[in-house]
């Protein structure tokens, strides 16, 4: 089992930045991936960026550019720097990390950009 909590939503003006952070515990050698998904309401979630084990990245193109996913590995933790925000990246942000077996989630952090 792996355990997920994220921190760091808030409400920031467009333009802004925040930076979300994502703590795992538990089984986390069996880890592959970790990444940042978001759900809009009445929206279906959707994938934003991930990190893979030897750290190589993939972003969704609506953030690539504007977003940036690294992690720590001492601290077993991954964050999601998020710069120049929209009003369209009003979402609640979930954490993810995926082994050969599972995908896990967090509980989810509210991020609301004003205009």
């Amino acid at each position: 089992q792996v355990q997920l909590v994220e921190s760091g939503g808030g409400l920031v003006q467009a333009g802004g930045s925040l930076r979300l952070s994502c703590a795992a515990s538990g089984s986390v050698f069996s880890i592959n991936a970790m990444g940042w998904y978001r759900q809009a309401p009445g929206k279906q979630r959707e994938f934003v960026a991930h990190i893979l084990t030897r750290g190589s990245t993939n972003y969704a193109d609506s953030v690539k550019g504007r977003f940036t996913i690294s992690r720590d590995n001492a601290k077993n933790t991954v964050y999601l720097q998020m710069n120049s925000l929209k009003p369209e990246d009003t979402a609640v942000y979930y954490c993810n990390a995926k082994n050969v077996l599972h995908d896990y989630w967090g509980q989810g952090t509210q991020v609301t950009v004003s205009s």
